[in-house]
């Protein structure tokens, strides 16, 4: 069985896969401001209260490394903030709010998780077809989908700095996927995904996909949005 570290488990996409991988028989280290009842009573998902743009809220998880996990096999960087405005409206401070829960929060957390990855880990971060050079983009989306292109590039840059030690850091791009961040950008859509359905595929995607990938972009989409 396997020590996994899933961001953004409140709700949608990372609270499925926090259930499937727990209910497998794994570990499961469940990241979100947010704590559902549901996690917090399962005997293999241990809760943190983080707030993954504060970068002082994340020495939790360290501790928690330091006295409970002597290593970590996968990381979902799952989480993400979206910001629905338009350009013309968009602050500094709105970029920066952004940036800070999807990309220096995924850089800072990953930083935390290096001394404990071994060969064979995986990291995984999910993405969106926004980042996506030449992908289809929607208007109001600046902040959101360009650290979406931002953790792209990280992570194929520390899939090259690692490879050496053996651990695997790829990308899995989503297309539309009917959760509750879907309904804050494009309200009234309807998916042809539900989350459980697209957890299930990451959760395959997490345990075996680094045996064929590495550095590499995925695009998982059939619509976009």
């Amino acid at each position: 069985m396997k020590n996994i570290i899933i961001t953004g488990t409140s709700r949608g996409i990372g609270l499925e896969l926090a259930l499937q991988f727990a209910q497998a028989g794994h570990e499961v280290l469940a990241l979100s401001r947010n704590i559902p009842a549901v996690l917090m009573q399962h005997e293999n998902i241990t809760c943190l209260s983080v707030d993954l743009a504060n970068e002082g809220s994340l020495v939790q998880v360290q501790e928690f490394l330091s006295t409970s996990w002597q290593h970590i096999d996968a990381v979902i960087h799952n989480a993400g903030s979206l910001l629905l405005k338009p350009f013309a409206e968009t602050t500094q401070v709105d970029f920066e709010n952004i940036y800070k829960v999807n990309v220096f929060g995924v850089a800072n957390l990953t930083r935390i998780c290096v001394p404990y990855l071994v060969k064979g880990s995986h990291v995984v971060t999910i993405s969106s077809m926004g980042g996506i050079q030449g992908s289809l983009k929607f208007a109001g989306l600046a902040a959101y989908s360009s650290s979406k292109g931002a953790v792209i590039t990280l992570s194929e840059l520390l899939a090259e700095e690692y490879k050496g030690k053996g651990i695997s850091f790829n990308v899995l791009a989503l297309g539309s996927v009917q959760t509750e961040m879907l309904e804050e950008a494009f309200p009234g859509y309807q998916a042809p995904i539900q989350a459980d359905e697209m957890a299930n595929y990451i959760y395959d995607f997490t345990l075996n996909g680094n045996k064929y990938f590495n550095g590499k972009v995925l695009q998982v989409s059939s619509t976009n949005p």
